[in-house]
């Protein structure tokens, strides 16, 4: 089935590598204009190449996605630059592990700040664009960690628990507009997160997936281009996992 884009201008953060990489390679393909946000332009130099190799159109912006002045400074000269965005794909994460008697404030703020505010910010600043063409799509990428919790992850199973309850509540409220809002729960992905994982971890892992394999970034990029889509446009509020079989 060929999936159909109504508008074409779609913004990835977090598209420097791994999922976030895949997802603007995917959307690209797709004949979307492809904003990749990482924290420096040259961070997603190997993201633009890949796409302009396959025939695509990207451009790289830099932003500190945890500081709201800095996001929304971004969203002015994109408005300004390239017009209103129709598919936002809140993408970018990072981890700070740690117990949580040994937990330091900076490890819960920063993590909470880059995960989970920062979709806050970036909704906020765009979703005007969105909702004066009456069509947008918003998809965030959260973790099976907000599903089910981690040990040593307090910080970051609270984020992606919050970025589900923050999809539900802004579908709620878009829905008039026909804006779509939906969540993407990867479980064990080949990453660069998960690359240094330890082999004895793998395999205590490993056991818990029904399909006795890790996924890939396709297998996430495959979804969000679905939801993307205008074939999605009685989908809203859900959370999709998408790992294997894990939870279920």
């Amino acid at each position: 089935m060929k999936l159909t884009y109504p508008h074409t201008l779609a913004l990835v953060t977090g598209a420097s590598r791994g999922i976030g990489k895949s997802i603007a390679q995917a959307l690209a393909q797709e004949g979307l204009t492809v904003l990749c946000v990482s924290r420096s332009e040259a961070g997603c130099q190997d993201t633009l190449a890949a796409i302009a190799e396959s025939g695509g159109t990207a451009h790289a912006l830099a932003v500190d996605v945890a500081d709201p002045d800095a996001v929304e400074a971004a969203c002015k000269t994109i408005n300004d630059r390239w017009g209103a965005v129709s598919i936002l794909v809140n993408n970018a994460g990072i981890t700070a592990d740690n117990l949580l008697l040994r937990m330091k404030n900076k490890e819960w703020d920063d993590v909470l700040a880059t995960n989970l505010s920062s979709c806050f910010y970036w909704c906020r600043g765009l979703v005007s664009g969105m909702t004066q063409k009456r069509w947008g799509r918003i998809v965030n990428i959260t973790s099976v960690s907000g599903l089910r919790g981690n040990a040593g992850q307090a910080n970051y199973a609270a984020a992606k628990a919050g970025m589900i309850g923050f999809t539900k509540s802004i579908a709620r409220e878009l829905a008039s507009r026909n804006i779509t809002a939906n969540a993407v729960a990867p479980g064990f992905i080949q990453t660069d997160m998960t690359h240094g994982l330890s082999e004895d971890i793998k395999e205590k892992i490993l056991p818990h997936i029904p399909l006795k394999r890790f996924g890939v970034a396709a297998d996430i990029s495959a979804m969000v281009t679905f939801l993307c889509a205008q074939e999605a446009n009685f989908i809203t509020g859900q959370t999709f996992t998408v790992d294997g079989g894990m939870v279920m």
